[in-house]
C-alpha cells in the first residue's frame, strides 16, 4: 500500500486523512519520537472556519485558501531555516496537497486510510472535538486519495498505533 518511488529523507512530514483517522495521534507520536515541532492544521484555521465547522457546515474552497497558505508558509519557514516539523491536515483534495506539499521533495505525505464505518465509529466515540460526526460523509465524498505522483506513504488505520508509528518512521528513514 505504499509508494514504490524512492523517498528522500523528509524535513517535514504531512499526515493526512479524514477526521478521526488518527492524524493528531500519529503526528504527536512522531514529533515526540523525533523531537520535532508539531502543529495540527486545526490551529491554522481562522475563527470563522472553526465556527462554521462547529455548526456542522462544511468549509468551501474559499474558506480553505488562507488556511492552506498558512500551513504552507509554516512548512516553508521550517525548510528555509533548516528545521524539521510534523503537521497534520485533512488535505482531502489534490489541489490542497499541491499547496502544502507540492513539488517539495523533502516534504513527505503520510495518508491514514480507513473505511467510512471504522472512522465513523471512532468519531462517534470522540469527545472535545469541534466537528460533529455528520460532516464525515462530506469528507469522504470530497476525499481524493493521493496518487503515485504525490509519493504517499499509505497507512491503514486499523493497525495498532505503535505499528503505524514504527512503519512510518522506518519507511521514511527516520527510525
Amino acid at each position: 500500500m505504499e509508494s514504490s518511488q524512492k523517498r528522500v529523507r523528509p524535513a517535514v512530514v504531512v499526515v493526512m486523512g479524514v477526521a478521526s483517522s488518527g492524524k493528531t495521534s500519529l503526528g504527536e507520536r512522531l514529533a515526540r519520537h523525533l523531537g520535532w515541532p508539531f502543529r495540527d492544521a486545526d490551529s491554522f484555521h481562522p475563527p470563522e472556519n472553526v465556527a462554521k465547522m462547529s455548526g456542522g457546515t462544511p468549509l468551501n474552497d474559499d474558506d480553505r485558501k488562507p488556511w492552506l497558505r498558512a500551513i504552507a508558509a509554516w512548512i516553508d519557514d521550517l525548510r528555509a531555516t533548516g528545521r524539521n516539523g510534523i503537521v497534520t491536515c485533512s488535505a482531502l483534495k489534490k489541489r490542497y496537497r499541491d499547496v502544502i506539499v507540492g513539488d517539495r521533495p523533502d516534504v513527505a505525505l503520510v495518508y491514514l486510510k480507513g473505511s467510512r464505518e471504522l472512522i465513523g465509529a471512532r468519531m462517534a466515540a470522540r469527545q472535545h472535538h469541534f466537528m460533529p460526526p455528520a460532516p464525515l460523509d462530506s469528507q469522504f465524498a470530497a476525499l481524493e486519495e493521493p496518487g503515485e505522483d504525490e509519493r504517499p506513504l499509505v497507512m491503514p488505520v486499523d493497525l495498532p498505533k505503535d505499528e503505524i508509528e514504527r512503519r512510518v518512521l522506518g519507511e521514511l528513514g527516520l527510525g
